[in-house]
């Protein structure tokens, strides 16, 4: 039996694939129908006028045009209010 284990049976050597979370096209920036503007997990950004979330909550725009940000209040389930980031496409 041997009393050393054998080399490269490292317990902790694994990590998950890196996702490419994040804002893709920012204030002001000129897009084309179908461009992705933001990739999330969950409703972290707001989809706007133009623009459409996926079914992973990625956020596509809709028609060419400026991505403006914007801040919108949303009132949540319990009554008490958030501001939220929404993600609208302008007529360039």
């Amino acid at each position: 039996m041997a009393h050393t284990k054998s080399a490269g049976a490292g317990k902790y050597g694994r990590d998950s694939q890196p996702k490419y979370l994040g804002v893709k096209k920012y204030d002001g920036e000129r897009v084309k129908t179908g461009d992705i503007l933001i990739r999330q997990r969950g409703s972290r950004f707001l989809a706007g006028k133009g623009v459409k979330r996926a079914s992973d909550d990625t956020l596509f725009a809709l028609r060419a045009g400026l991505v403006k940000f914007s801040d919108r209040r949303k009132t949540r389930f319990d009554g008490t209010t958030r501001y939220a980031k929404e993600v609208n496409i302008v007529p360039a």
